[in-house]
């Protein structure tokens, strides 16, 4: 039996990478190969680790298309998907534009305020002041709690949910360390949701609930007690019009392919869309595998679908 276009193309699984995600990305990355390889696909991991030529790399492997397991800096916000369009390389998830808007938080909340989709409250840190100044500055606007954070980082890299004044120096401290301007977002009260897409349409959707303080990076990959409830027990109308914003969030930055959209639903059942995550995890702690799977799709299944989807 012939094999079908996708069957015989050689995969390369871009993993590793540069960013402060570069270990999540190792083990979403290993994941994907391990699944694509039990499929039958011809796959080769392709690991961009500090002091390597992503270019050289690429070439000597000679693929076809890039299975995109990156996160973060260089790996999710254009560099790479322009790497790929240059080289004739086919990659998965969104392209150049949608990828570089979605990975900074300023540019995709001016788009989601200007297409109608509700984002948080938010303003930008003065980059000049020292970080008392800039607290003291943030404080004359603000009622606590709120949200610090960087604008160019993901997986909760650098956030920090500030409840009392004394930690908002230190909060900024820790944002102006990581990519990008710093942020102060109104913090939401209510749910934590996210909603999986595949192919621009919504696959389904979760709940997050930590045990400990806020879905931060060690809630997301180290810890074992945070509970994922799927469907979200919320009344069906907050769901709804939470996929549906998703949704609206998603095609307003041009994406394609996947993504996972965080979502804050307050108490009274407005959602509120913090991000877009054009390279969600693919880990066993990840949540778009977990809403496949509610969804009746396997984590090799998605894996392939991905891959189907590659631009």
């Amino acid at each position: 039996m012939a094999k079908t276009d996708i069957e015989s193309r050689r995969v390369g699984v871009l993993l590793g990478g540069l960013s402060a995600e570069r270990e999540v990305s190792l083990e979403s990355g290993a994941g994907v190969l391990r699944a694509l390889t039990e499929r039958g696909h011809d796959c080769v991991a392709i690991d961009w680790a500090p002091g390597t030529s992503l270019p050289v790399l690429l070439a000597e492997q000679r693929v076809d298309v890039v299975w995109n397991a990156l996160h973060g800096t260089y790996g999710e916000d254009g560099a790479v998907q322009g790497l790929c369009a240059c080289m004739g390389i086919a990659c998965t998830g969104s392209g150049i534009l949608a990828s570089a808007l979605a990975m900074d938080k300023i540019a995709s909340k001016r788009i989601f305020e200007t297409t109608g989709v509700l984002t948080p409250p938010w303003q930008v840190v003065a980059p000049s002041d020292e970080p008392e100044d800039a607290a003291s500055a943030v404080l004359t606007h603000w009622e606590l709690p709120l949200v610090v954070k960087p604008a160019n980082e993901g997986s909760s890299v650098g956030v920090t949910i500030v409840r009392e004044r004394e930690q908002l120096g230190a909060a900024v401290s820790l944002a102006r360390k990581h990519h990008g301007p710093t942020l102060v977002e109104r913090y939401i009260a209510g749910a934590e949701l996210c909603v999986g897409i595949v192919a621009d349409a919504v696959l389904g959707s979760l709940e997050i609930r930590p045990k400990q303080g806020f879905y931060d990076y060690a809630a997301k990959y180290q810890r074992d007690d945070t509970e994922y409830l799927i469907p979200p027990p919320l009344p069906e109308d907050a769901v709804t019009s939470s996929e549906e914003v998703s949704l609206r969030a998603y095609h307003a930055l041009g994406c394609s392919g996947y993504a996972r959209v965080d979502v804050r639903v307050d108490e009274s059942g407005i959602p509120y869309v913090l991000e877009v995550n054009t390279l969600p995890g693919m880990t066993s702690h990840s949540l778009l595998p977990k809403i496949a799977a509610h969804a009746g799709m396997d984590y090799a299944s998605l894996c392939e679908r991905i891959l189907a989807l590659a631009i």
